[in-house]
């Protein structure tokens, strides 16, 4: 029997900025659109969270009765580590989905946007065959574009819509930096577990780049945003220039992860990578609230 410890290991605590940092960006857009709304702000995080909950302790019962995660070098996973059920793990999934699900369908309540509920199907459907199902797609080199998708573009834009009503191009470009520093995490996280993940037969983007390109990559998607804050500010002002308050913090993952840290070594770089992203998020989403 897991202990209470453990269950909170297993949801993998430190994951969750993935889970604000969309909720920061679209409601900083959201309240430079002219929109202030905390309580559709608040269920729109609340959702954010129990989906990433939600898909780590999904991942953690497919793989594990996969036997995926049989040699693990990070986090402790329960069944894997023959701590839980299960389906005591599976169920555990499934109320976070279900608690997605009840808080997303208030606040489609409150902004009248049921057409919205389409997104949130897919968002729970993703969450649940990234690892789930008999052909999950995380097998298959597609995690990262659909962390992108979920965790960029549709949360960034769906938390500003809820809440505004509408979507600026701005909110756009924001969007596409989120994903794609969301999806730094994954392949921090992917390029850490590429021999057991080879060996297992999981054939990840890492997997199929190599170690090497795989490196490049996450530069790439760490550095993006911060370009993206330079270039934005040239539209809207010097509010955007706040994102480039997060570029210290990338000095130290951008330099272990060329340095060739492999293994344990990039389990700091998962979490480092994370602070990046809320930052990034937060100091962005006031600059759009400010450029208003």
């Amino acid at each position: 029997m897991a202990t209470l410890a453990e269950w909170v290991q297993g949801a993998r605590p430190r994951t969750l900025p993935t889970a604000v940092a969309p909720v920061l960006a679209g409601t900083g857009a959201a309240v430079g659109a002219g929109a202030v709304a905390p309580g559709r702000a608040l269920l729109a995080l609340i959702v954010s969270i129990a989906l990433v909950v939600g898909v780590n302790f999904a991942n953690d019962y497919s793989d594990g009765i996969r036997g995926t995660d049989d040699v693990r070098v990070g986090p402790v996973r329960l069944v894997g580590s023959r701590l839980a059920r299960p389906e005591a793990v599976r169920t555990a999934a499934f109320a976070c989905f279900g608690v997605a699900a009840l808080a997303g369908l208030i606040l489609l309540a409150l902004s009248g946007l049921w057409w919205l509920a389409a997104a949130g199907a897919a968002c729970i459907a993703g969450a649940w065959f990234y690892t789930g199902g008999r052909r999950p797609y995380g097998y298959a080199g597609l995690g990262e574009v659909a962390v992108f998708v979920f965790f960029g573009p549709v949360a960034v834009l769906g938390t500003m819509l809820t809440q505004a009503g509408l979507v600026t191009w701005s909110a756009v470009v924001v969007s596409v930096a989120v994903g794609g520093l969301t999806s730094a995490v994954l392949v921090a996280n992917n390029l850490r577990d590429i021999p057991t993940d080879a060996l297992a037969g999981k054939h990840t983007l890492a997997v199929a780049l190599g170690d090497a390109r795989t490196r490049v990559l996450y530069v790439a998607l760490v550095l993006g945003p911060l370009a993206v804050s330079a270039v934005t500010a040239g539209f809207l002002g010097w509010p955007l220039l706040l994102g480039l308050l997060a570029a210290p913090l990338a000095v130290g993952p951008v330099r272990r992860v060329l340095g060739g840290a492999a293994g344990r070594e990039l389990i700091p770089v998962l979490a480092a990578t994370g602070v990046v992203l809320l930052t990034w998020s937060a100091a962005t989403g006031v600059g759009l609230a400010l450029a208003g």
